[in-house]
């Protein structure tokens, strides 16, 4: 910098050395912000999502070996279908809430108030197996159950608006209220599932 101070770092590479830095100086594809930057690349790479690799779905929970351990399932309230595991949910940074974006809607300042209700209402997943047939060929969507149909969110490569306020790209939106959450206890020699 001191011989050439018009020189820059690229702030793509940047980002992938503080990425690198973050995971501990080591590529672990199953951490959380690894999965969100590859998402990210794709969003910006393919313009129509016909020619997806199959690395980008994560496995499907109802045809993983159904070993118990710590890990949360999350099934479909209306069919019990198991749809994703705690591992695929793709955490973001907390928004400033819904006035965020109260420039892009008429509502009431009671509503933007926040009434001290939970803020983020949906997970924000990883593309898992089940969906890639719904995924293929367009930018945004519905995500139904596989099983029974119905509606569990949207989906946009171009991104979505969480509750929070914050920009999620891209967006896998499952709502919390069309999921229940389900443990496992040990009890005994065996174990039981607890929603």
């Amino acid at each position: 910098r001191s011989s050439r101070p018009r020189r820059r770092v690229n702030p793509g590479f940047q980002g992938q050395l503080e990425l690198y830095e973050a995971m501990g100086c080591a590529v672990d594809t199953s951490s959380v912000l690894y999965k969100r930057y590859r998402l990210e690349m794709l969003s910006e790479r393919f313009s129509e999502p016909q020619d997806l690799p199959r690395e980008v779905f994560a496995v499907d929970p109802t045809t993983m070996c159904q070993t118990w351990n710590t890990e949360v399932l999350y099934r479909c309230r209306k069919c019990r279908r198991t749809l994703f595991c705690s591992s695929s949910i793709l955490s973001h940074m907390e928004g400033i809430g819904p006035t965020a974006f109260a420039h892009k809607r008429i509502t009431d300042s009671a509503r933007l108030s926040g009434n001290g209700q939970e803020k983020c209402t949906s997970y924000f997943i990883e593309p898992m197996q089940w969906m890639e047939p719904a995924l293929l060929g367009v930018m945004e969507g519905q995500v139904l159950c596989p099983k029974c149909t119905s509606k569990l969110g949207s989906f946009s490569w171009r991104g979505d608006q969480c509750s929070c306020g914050r920009w999620v790209t891209p967006a896998f939106q499952i709502h919390k209220s069309r999921v229940d959450e389900v443990r496992t206890l040990p009890v005994g020699n065996f174990q039981t599932a607890k929603t």
